[in-house]
């Protein structure tokens, strides 16, 4: 299968990742480049992208470092601690999203990007 690299760039942060193979995934690399004003919420960017797709083996929890859809805002969501409604130290989205890739690098420099800090989604290779 193809790896479909993509690169994060907010404010002085940027990272690469990767997205996985699921329909969601796919839809978000068609719509790439994505640039938009993120909002944070606990340790978590997300922020409406030009993708309107269903739950996909939507998850109520996620891991350090994972990137998913979350489909009632359409948003695209970076996943770097905690949010409000973790119990302990699960990263909980606010409701369940999809799941599609993962940060390569420490998730946890996003720390540092401010609400409505402009995030910019761009393809790096599809080999």
């Amino acid at each position: 299968m193809s790896q479909r690299r993509i690169r994060i760039t907010a404010a002085l942060i940027v990272m690469e990742a990767e997205l996985n193979q699921s329909q969601t995934a796919q839809q978000i690399w068609a719509a790439l480049p994505i640039e938009a004003r993120g909002s944070t919420w606990g340790d978590e960017i997300y922020f409406s992208i030009p993708v309107d797709a269903e739950p996909e083996n939507a998850q109520a929890v996620v891991e350090l470092g994972e990137l998913a859809y979350w489909p009632p805002g359409t948003a695209f969501c970076i996943f770097f601690g905690p949010t409000p409604m973790s119990r302990g130290a699960e990263i909980r989205p606010a409701s369940p999203v999809n799941v599609v890739g993962k940060l390569i690098g420490a998730p946890k420099v996003f720390k540092q990007v401010k609400d409505g800090t402009v995030v910019k989604i761009e393809r790096i290779s599809d080999e």
